[in-house]
């Protein structure tokens, strides 16, 4: 029995009927290129198992990796390492991405995905509540910040369902949720690190208006939006014309 390792953030699924609904929200093909981040003790990978030709998981953990490795399943593609620094020009692309991310990483992990996006069918998480909440917040919301601005200028992004925390072993003092991410037909922008830039810059101080925030990039006179706003006054367009109107400047 492996003890989850509170390092790597584990926390295991152990609930049937949350781990059915997460595979029928995925809805896997056999022929899906799978990539599974952090298969922890396979409750999502083995269902997957049914469904697909081949499922790729890339897991931090040797322990659980031997786990994974005793079920000899010749679909099953192992990658031990990093997430971060794994490199998705290995898999078939496009590529659907899935896992229970652990709560300590998420926005790393999802950032890593974001530049990546041209290899990406969809994505399916579970992350915490909270997180999710921040990925679908809409301007004008407390918690709307760098995160929403992000992903939704790339993607379309549903909250599908939340998960319990009793649904785990052990238990976290949180609520999850599953989200489902599917990139845009037509993305906003095709910069994405211009648009990080600015947006990051513009939540630097969430109090202080958009002024003081872009002080060193961006000027009242360089553009029409109005910067004595606060940043989470903007909607994602406005955030894409601060960007156009601050690359115009170089």
């Amino acid at each position: 029995m492996h003890k989850a390792r509170k390092r790597f953030g584990q926390n295991f699924l152990i609930d049937n009927r949350i781990i059915d609904r997460i595979v029928a929200t995925i809805a896997p093909k056999c022929d899906d290129s799978l990539l599974e981040i952090g298969p922890g003790q396979g409750a999502i990978t083995l269902p997957l198992l049914d469904y697909v030709d081949q499922l790729n998981v890339i897991e931090i953990d040797r322990n659980l990796i031997s786990m994974l490795e005793s079920l000899k399943h010749p679909n099953l593609i192992i990658h031990q390492g990093d997430v971060l620094k794994f490199d998705l020009n290995t898999l078939p692309t496009p590529i659907r991405v899935v896992g229970n991310l652990p709560y300590n990483i998420s926005s790393p992990v999802l950032f890593h995905l974001l530049e990546n996006l041209d290899k990406i069918k969809d994505m399916t998480f579970m992350l915490q509540k909270e997180v999710v909440e921040r990925m679908v917040a809409n301007n004008g919301s407390k918690i709307y910040g760098r995160l929403s601005v992000m992903m939704q200028a790339f993607f379309d992004v549903q909250m599908i369902f939340i998960v319990p925390p009793e649904s785990f072993s052990p238990a976290p003092r949180v609520e999850s949720a599953i989200v489902h991410l599917k990139p845009l037909t037509q993305a906003k922008t095709k910069d994405i690190k211009a648009l990080e830039k600015v947006v990051k810059l513009a939540f630097s101080q969430r109090r202080k208006t958009l002024r003081n925030c872009l002080k060193s990039i961006l000027t009242q006179e360089q553009t029409a939006i109005d910067l004595f706003q606060r940043a989470e006054m903007l909607t994602i367009d406005n955030f894409i014309t601060l960007t156009q109107d601050h690359e115009k400047q170089h």
